[in-house]
């Protein structure tokens, strides 16, 4: 299968990654205002700056230290449910990855379920309980289906975009059933979970960094 992405994309790729997430702070502040305590949008902040102050020290490594580089990073500095999740996600990922220079579309499918299994074994959260997981499981069953035989890389990415979107935008509907915002009951409908924004975020920035490698290719 075809090299989709070598190591100094993924360095490319974490690097915008960090840029939007700490762009979209006072939105996902905003949106944890409504039904958590309000801190999201900062620790994704300081959680992706932080990256930014490592990834000159992991560039000459290879793919999967960077990703577990990454999660720890994230684990390490941000407080509260956010960080601790998103870095077991990268660390997962990473773990499918040592060694590697490049990826393929199959590593991209492994990654995106160890990253899912960290999330599920660290949070302890399902299917529609309004959490992350609502944008990233859909995300992993499409790209471990049969729906991705017999499509370019082009096609794939573009579905995985999409599908990540829908993720998020079912958790508007949805009664929090974990986190600070289970509290709230039914007062949590109408009102889009900020962790998967925040997880929609990271994988539309994946998929805008390698559709931008396909155009230049």
């Amino acid at each position: 299968m075809s090299v989709v992405c070598d190591k100094n994309k993924v360095l490319v790729i974490i690097k915008a990654m960090a840029e939007k997430l700490i762009s979209e702070k006072e939105y996902l502040t905003e949106l944890d205002t409504k039904i958590g305590d309000g801190d999201h949008g900062i620790s994704m902040e300081r959680g992706f700056s932080a990256i930014q102050n490592k990834l000159p020290e992991i560039e000459d490594k290879d793919i999967g230290t960077i990703l577990k580089t990454l999660g720890m990073t994230l684990v390490s500095s941000v407080g509260g449910a956010s960080g601790p999740l998103l870095g077991t996600a990268f660390m997962y990922a990473g773990n499918q990855v040592i060694g590697k220079e490049s990826l393929n579309l199959e590593d991209g499918a492994k990654i995106a379920k160890a990253a899912l299994d960290g999330v599920l074994k660290r949070g302890k959260a399902n299917l529609k309980d309004k959490t992350m997981v609502d944008t990233i499981s859909p995300v992993v069953d499409f790209l471990n289906s049969s729906e991705v035989e017999g499509k370019d890389a082009l096609e794939i990415l573009k579905s995985v975009e999409e599908i990540a979107k829908q993720g998020m935008e079912s958790t508007k509907s949805l009664m929090a059933l974990k986190g600070r915002a289970s509290f709230l009951k039914e007062r949590s409908i109408g009102h889009l979970d900020p962790g998967a924004v925040s997880s929609y975020l990271i994988i539309q920035t994946i998929v805008k960094e390698l559709l931008i490698t396909f155009s230049e290719g």
